[in-house]
């Protein structure tokens, strides 16, 4: 049986990830494809059990390295539990955010090490990498605005100040111009069938061709 295909969806708050998803999801099973969507932090019960501790304040919110581990560890169980078996299974799984969300939000923005998380990200998912990981790219200002239209109380890290935000969106474009190879940026900013055409094209250019 073939090996699946796994895509990360990667932007910063308000890029559109899930809804852009959801759409490749309608496209490639109307091809007869098997598709797992999944999601970061979460995807097993201990991952939105993890999930819910970084989200969401605590009587003792997780400091910064504290914060690193519990996204690594969710990582682990995700990626031995959830993702490698469907793709052994021949299918394709797309997951909302990935190894290079650690490497933005904690790396970039919080000033982590590199290099060090590079590793880090590398131990907890066992070696497994994106097949496609296609960067949905708005500006700090689309995205605060989005996510003030959502009119939902703004989790731990969405209330970030500005600062922290323009680094991760930083963050992911140098990521991607590092690795031009796995990355497809897409701007986001525009009308949302125009941004999944440009993602449908991506994945057919690399996969269905």
């Amino acid at each position: 049986m073939p090996y699946g295909k796994f895509i990360t969806f990667e932007g910063p708050e308000g890029s559109g990830k899930t809804t852009h998803i959801q759409l490749l999801r309608a496209f490639l099973e109307s091809r007869g494809g098997e598709v797992v969507v999944t999601r970061e932090p979460g995807g097993t019960r201990l991952g939105e059990a993890i999930r819910n501790l970084l989200q969401h304040d605590q009587n003792d919110s997780p400091v910064a390295r504290t914060e690193v581990l519990l996204f690594l560890a969710c990582r682990a169980q995700h990626v031995e539990r959830h993702i490698r078996p469907a793709l052994e299974a021949g299918k394709w799984v797309l997951c909302d955010r990935f190894e290079d969300s650690t490497m933005a939000y904690q790396g970039y923005a919080r000033g982590f090490d590199l290099p060090l998380l590079d590793r880090m990200n590398r131990f907890a998912a066992d070696g497994l990498r994106p097949d496609l990981t296609v960067l949905l790219d708005v500006s700090p200002e689309t995205s605060r605005a989005r996510l003030a239209a959502r009119q939902a109380k703004p989790d731990r890290i969405e209330r970030e100040r500005d600062e922290f935000h323009v680094k991760v969106r930083d963050g992911f474009l140098d990521l991607a111009k590092k690795e031009p190879g796995r990355f497809a940026v897409v701007n986001a900013e525009r009308e949302q069938e125009r941004v999944q055409e440009d993602v449908r094209h991506v994945v057919k250019d690399r996969f269905l061709c």
